[in-house]
């Protein structure tokens, strides 16, 4: 017995800083409940940016590319209108793949 699976939810990866761990999980209750897949970051733990590896953040990095990837949109937490350096890179591989951005604050 095969099941087919019909693609009729719209996949959407969140992007920010970790650093806005209350508004993420926020957001992604929102748009789970609103019908929607939502990928997020890796992990949120008390692990310091400095503490991890070059390449294990180089591997972090390209997974959460492949994230956007499959996303349909990507939903950038940007409170206060911060936008770091790495979500400044998600946001520039969306826009070569075409896909939606969205921002928690305009």
């Amino acid at each position: 017995m095969s099941t087919t699976i019909n693609n009729k939810y719209n996949i959407i990866t969140l992007c920010g800083s970790i650093k806005f761990k209350n508004e993420f999980m926020k957001v992604q209750e929102k748009l789970t409940l609103e019908g929607n897949i939502v990928f997020t970051p890796n992990f949120f733990n008390n692990i310091k940016k400095e503490e991890i590896s070059l390449d294990t953040k180089k591997m972090l990095d390209e997974m959460h590319k492949q994230k956007i990837e499959m996303s349909d949109e990507i939903y950038v937490i940007n409170c206060g209108g911060y936008i770091g350096e790495s979500t400044k890179s998600e946001i520039e591989y969306a826009k070569t793949k075409g896909k939606k951005i969205s921002y928690l604050e305009n």
